[in-house]
């Protein structure tokens, strides 16, 4: 009788000719999850903004959403600003609230920096009462690049562009996190007088 298998020597080639390629899959494949991340926060944000925008519509009050410890990449929360005093005041209701990792920077120019107010007509607006426009950047870890974009239009209108670009607010301060947004907006008509 005849015995079919395979030799010791076959199982090791085998064995190394397969971790050779596990160790070139996963760089790629560890590239494609963070993009997924990425997109994924930016497409959150993205609806977090319209779902405060259509509650204040539906409400006619306003709502604001707002970063959770002035940080977009922790994650955010859309309250209903009863008190006028927006996420400052706990007694607020809260809508809805999404937390995220904080493995990725995502930061907002200055109008977005920490948080957007709609008024009761879904229009974006400051404390004071100007309007309010700007864009929120999901960036690369470790370049100072955007790779996708939360535009926010003064008429309210959000949408989410992928454009890869050089991006100040992206800069990485000690590794791992990025700057803040400077403090006064990146629009003429935004700024306050």
């Amino acid at each position: 009788m005849q015995q079919r298998g395979f030799t010791l020597i076959e199982l090791l080639l085998g064995l190394i000719v397969s971790g050779i390629l596990a160790n070139l899959a996963v760089p790629s494949f560890k590239s494609l999850l963070e993009s997924q991340q990425r997109y994924s926060a930016a497409q959150s944000l993205a609806g977090g903004l319209r779902y405060a925008r259509a509650e204040a519509v539906a409400r006619n009050r306003p709502v604001v959403i707002h970063a959770l410890e002035d940080d977009w990449s922790l994650g955010w929360r859309v309250i209903v600003d009863v008190s006028g005093r927006g996420h400052l005041d706990d007694d607020n209701p809260v809508l809805l609230e999404r937390q995220d990792s904080g493995r990725g920077p995502i930061v907002g120019n200055g109008p977005l920096k920490s948080q957007v107010r709609f008024s009761g007509l879904g229009e974006p607006i400051f404390s004071g009462g100007g309007f309010r426009a700007g864009t929120v950047h999901v960036c690369a870890k470790e370049q100072a690049q955007s790779l996708h974009q939360i535009v926010l239009a003064p008429s309210g209108r959000i949408s989410l562009r992928s454009d890869s670009a050089e991006q100040a607010l992206c800069r990485n301060q000690s590794g791992s996190r990025a700057l803040r947004a400077m403090s006064e907006p990146a629009v003429p008509w935004a700024w306050r007088t």
